[in-house]
């Protein structure tokens, strides 16, 4: 690239520019930025967006009186006539939305920011948007440039639950140059929320320098599909699971004695084969379901006990039972099941 002392350069790999002031070694220059540092830079990673011999400041007097002429300082240029650095892979879409904490240093209390990454060649129409009731909200909308970061908003953790369903809406193009033809997309996500208060959820990526949550929105031009299930249609496929394994050939096995330990395990991978749409709400829903299914059933059996294995994992769900037999079934008895068996992860009941 021919660039000379005195050139108007933008950087391709981070943001700011400047002018040239020298050159240093066979690769690199020193550009001068907005605050009068100068910054080495490699050649090959500068742009050129305004050509000439612009004069070097000098930090001495002048010997003799004679006028000096006073350059003014070039405009700076618009980005939207910066050139657009194009790339092979930059022709398949390939779009992401990023979730990071302000503070990660104070999670419990921190904010969070949301941003809309573009990783291709194109320019996006794009709309950003929540679900609330039955109708859709626009958060954030606007145009992304091609292979560009767009900071969309910063909301607190009050707003978190209107985060749960989310969608994104796009339309790609080029401009003055001709490319190939993108359908229009239309994108529904659900997030996991519960990731926003673990530190650990925030992983490393290639977009930021700091711990984001990633979630693909399309990769490879194929935008992401989440099975979105109504609660009409979750109960309806639970009913038919039931009736199906209800037919199937099984070994006899006679039911626990009276005196005997009747263990019922509430682990969500024990109970269904998948949970494909389901969120940690429906999914605690369906395990207190079971939970209130099993004691219904054995209620004339005086003596049973039954031990509810729910683990230890973040105690959501023990603590879910115990609130349900502190306020529906006040009469039973209820404790920690053995230790040696079950460790924390388990609660062993008493029919009265």
């Amino acid at each position: 690239m021919n660039i000379k002392v005195g050139d108007k350069v933008r950087f391709l790999n981070s943001v700011g520019g400047g002018i040239v002031r020298s050159f240093k070694g066979k690769d690199q220059v020193l550009v001068e930025d907005a605050d009068g540092f100068e910054v080495p830079a490699l050649i090959r990673e500068c742009v050129v967006v305004g050509e000439g011999n612009m004069q070097v400041h000098s930090t001495t007097q002048p010997k003799t009186q004679a006028p000096v002429e006073v350059k003014m300082a070039e405009p700076e240029p618009d980005p939207q006539d910066l050139p657009i650095i194009e790339t092979r892979e930059g022709e398949r879409l390939n779009i992401y939305l990023a979730y990071l904490p302000v503070d990660p240093k104070a999670l419990t209390d921190s904010g969070y920011e949301a941003y809309f990454i573009n990783d291709s060649n194109y320019f996006l129409y794009y709309n950003y948007m929540n679900r609330e009731n039955n109708s859709w909200y626009s958060r954030s909308h606007g145009v992304v440039e091609p292979n560009t970061q767009v900071f969309l908003e910063e909301f607190g953790k009050e707003h978190l639950n209107d985060l749960e369903r989310i969608c994104v809406q796009f339309i790609a193009f080029k401009k003055d140059k001709p490319y190939a033809l993108k359908n229009a997309v239309s994108v529904e996500l659900r997030l996991d929320t519960v990731k926003f208060y673990k530190l650990h959820c925030f992983r490393p990526n290639e977009f930021f320098d700091d711990d984001a949550l990633v979630y693909p929105v399309v990769i490879n031009d194929l935008p992401e599909r989440e099975l979105l299930v109504s609660s009409a249609e979750l109960q309806q496929a639970m009913q038919e699971k039931a009736r199906v394994d209800r037919r199937e050939p099984k070994k006899v096995q006679k039911k626990p004695a009276a005196d005997g330990i009747l263990e019922v395990d509430l682990h969500i991978n024990q109970l269904l084969d998948t949970t494909a749409g389901m969120s940690p709400a429906d999914m605690l829903a369906y395990q207190l379901e079971k939970f209130h299914d099993t004691l219904k059933s054995f209620a004339t059996k005086k003596g049973q006990k039954v031990v509810f294995i729910h683990g230890k994992g973040d105690g959501v769900l023990r603590k879910a039972i115990e609130t349900e037999l502190k306020t529906k079934y006040k009469h039973y008895h209820y404790q920690d099941a053995s230790f040696r068996e079950y460790g924390f992860g388990a609660t062993m009941v008493t029919i009265k």
